[in-house]
């Protein structure tokens, strides 16, 4: 039987990388609750260089000794903190969340950034989307923009 899930295994594996799908191993922190995930992301240009994202996060709040308190839009080159908006509050019964920061300022020259949130005991390390403002969705990600 351990021969046959070896060989399952290392064919899911082998077909991923031919497709291209990326392998989700259970537990892994990508994929555990205890490190808050971000699940989509809206980003809406409200003027020149000036963009509101909506974030919506999930992970395993049990109260105030663990709970998601942040999500960053950084840049993907350096990890230079764009935005960061600051929760609160846990959300034990409101899961998965979204909450909102206006005027976040991204250089034109800057298309792509990523978005990760983290909880108070694991820090960062949870699912991040990666969104390219020069397009109009994506991968758990849309953009809108500014009508001109």
């Amino acid at each position: 039987m351990e021969c046959i899930m070896a060989r399952i295994i290392t064919l899911s594996v082998l077909l991923s990388l031919l497709l291209l799908v990326p392998v989700v191993v259970p537990g892994s922190e990508r994929e555990n609750l205890d490190y808050a995930q971000v699940i989509s992301v809206r980003a809406v240009e409200q003027d020149s260089e000036l963009w509101r994202f909506d974030v919506t996060v999930r992970h395993n709040d049990d109260g105030w000794e663990h709970y998601a308190d942040a999500w960053q839009v950084v840049r993907p080159s350096d990890g230079e903190v764009l935005a960061e908006r600051m929760l609160a509050h846990p959300h034990v019964n409101e899961q998965p969340f979204t909450r909102s920061q206006s005027g976040v300022r991204i250089p034109r020259e800057l298309t792509v950034v990523t978005v990760h949130a983290k909880c108070n005991v694991h820090g960062f390390g949870g699912r991040e989307v990666t969104v390219d403002l020069s397009r109009s969705r994506g991968d758990n990600y849309v953009v809108i923009p500014l009508n001109k």
